[in-house]
């Protein structure tokens, strides 16, 4: 339309059109593929403004020699030419830039999404190794009380001990099995924790009885893999090593709403329990493996009582995908 203002015959406007377009958006093209290996970080705006000044020239440059050599018998045209160089200059220079500033717009999202992604990764990587390390710290303090057991029965009661290394050896192959997974089911947890009860009653005797009450409906309920063993041996530390005497240790589960929520109760003294040192996987290590996995320092509560000790956990019911990530 502006050449036609000039006086530049509709031919050569047409083709004049399709060269500087199809340049522009050559230009355009190369701005697009340079950020794809090259992306400005803190001198971002003056790299658009020197890309855009830049191939802005270049491009009128390659436009001017090129319609030069085309038409440059025509004189009107060469004439309209010179004098629409600084608007075709403009143009180009806005639409360059344009480009430009939305191509580093677009990179740098897909940058940042990449770096998110990268940063989601390695924080999930850490929580994991985070709830290895603290399931991996279970056993060792429990293995060795069994095997210290199977020392001593060995000379008194050898059928014991073979017993006993057998419930071990039983145990210690369930536990290889739930390395694998970080997810169970109740049902599945509650036949672990049984192998560990029995290995208990061998060490203990009489002394150790256990109570497990709980509905139907919390036998396919998810919960993590091997979160039970502590809170029982907890249990069972405070609730017999200061006493001589019989022993009852109340585990219940049921379904709360969207929850499942698993006691533990033992009888406690204040006054007469002594403190017991251990491996230093307690209750807070509990509570720092569920705030892994649920983002939450509220699922697990103690209550402490003149002649009881209960703690309880609360396992959230996710979605199915979420088990399976």
């Amino acid at each position: 339309m502006v050449l036609k203002d000039f006086g530049v015959a509709p031919s050569r406007a047409l083709a004049d059109g399709l060269i500087n377009n199809f340049l522009l958006a050559a230009a355009c093209l190369i701005v697009i593929n340079n950020m794809r290996y090259y992306l400005p970080k803190r001198e971002k705006y003056w790299y658009v403004l020197v890309i855009s000044i830049s191939l802005s020239s270049l491009w009128l440059l390659i436009v001017r020699v090129g319609l030069w050599a085309l038409y440059k018998d025509d004189l009107a045209y060469m004439r309209s030419l010179s004098q629409t160089s600084n608007i075709r200059y403009a143009i180009a220079f806005l639409m360059i830039g344009c480009c430009t500033m939305l191509s580093l717009l677009w990179y740098s999202q897909q940058d940042q999404q990449a770096d998110n992604q990268r940063k989601s990764d390695m924080e999930r990587l850490a929580r994991e190794a985070e709830l290895n390390k603290l399931r991996q710290q279970l056993q060792p303090h429990f293995l060795f009380n069994s095997l210290n057991s199977i020392s001593a029965l060995t000379g008194s009661q050898p059928e014991k001990a073979r017993h006993m290394i057998q419930q071990l050896s039983d145990f210690l192959r369930g536990t290889l099995k739930k390395e694998e997974q970080q997810w169970t089911t109740f049902e599945e947890e509650l036949q672990y924790l049984q192998l560990y009860l029995d290995i208990e009653k061998v060490r203990f005797g009489y002394r150790l009885q256990t109570i497990i009450d709980y509905d139907e409906a919390v036998l396919p309920m998810k919960l993590p893999s091997m979160i039970l063993q502590p809170l029982v041996e907890n249990a069972i530390k405070f609730g017999l090593y200061d006493t001589i005497g019989e022993v009852a240790i109340f585990i219940s589960a049921k379904k709360v709403n969207d929850l499942l929520e698993v006691s533990v109760q033992n009888p406690f003294d204040e006054l007469t329990a002594a403190p017991v040192k251990g491996t230093g996987f307690g209750l807070a290590s509990i509570k720092r493996r569920m705030f892994l996995l649920f983002a939450r320092y509220d699922l697990l509560q103690i209550k402490k009582g003149p002649q009881e000790f209960i703690t309880t956990i609360s396992i959230p019911q996710q979605h199915e995908s979420y088990y399976n990530r």
